[in-house]
């Protein structure tokens, strides 16, 4: 089903379902995205991390990825896109921020179906409203791949037919 998606987001859907521990522990999962973007002076998993998870899936591919904590980074990374693309990075703002993710598909009611790290502290794929977006990015040199983001009739279940 996922077969023509980008190598970065095949990585990135390994890890749907990885949560941050609540307490004074750590998922070493997630210090290990700090370290894959050359961030590992980060040794928690409370610092929002949804930057570290696209670098991560960026690096661990091959592909440079911002190398910085901030998701707002990602707006001068790569190349820009006029409209969503299935992999696509996807800039949002936010109270107090930003957020970034892969963009995996769309909603009935338009909203952007967003697989990424640290959405309710975990991995997984959720909608976000068109409004937010301040940028959508693709990886500098890579071909782009010019489809529309696929249908899905919820969330994050089944493609429309």
């Amino acid at each position: 089903m996922h077969s023509n998606e980008p190598k970065w987001v095949i990585e990135a859907r390994k890890l749907i379902g990885l949560h941050e521990v609540r307490g004074p522990d750590h998922n070493p999962e997630i210090l290990q995205m700090w370290r894959d973007i050359k961030r590992g002076g980060i040794k928690d998993d409370e610092t929002p991390w949804c930057a570290a998870f696209v670098g991560a899936m960026l690096e661990r591919v091959g592909i440079r990825s911002s190398r910085f904590e901030s998701a707002r980074s990602y707006l001068d990374w790569g190349q820009h896109l006029a409209l969503p693309v299935p992999g696509c990075i996807v800039v949002f703002t936010r109270q107090g921020g930003g957020h970034v993710g892969f963009a995996v598909g769309r909603n009935k009611v338009g909203n952007l179906l967003i697989l990424g790290g640290n959405q309710s502290d975990a991995v997984n794929i959720k909608a976000f409203p068109v409004a937010r977006v301040t940028g959508y990015r693709w990886p500098a040199g890579v071909p782009v791949v010019a489809e529309p983001l696929p249908l899905f009739s919820a969330d994050r279940s089944e493609r429309e037919s």
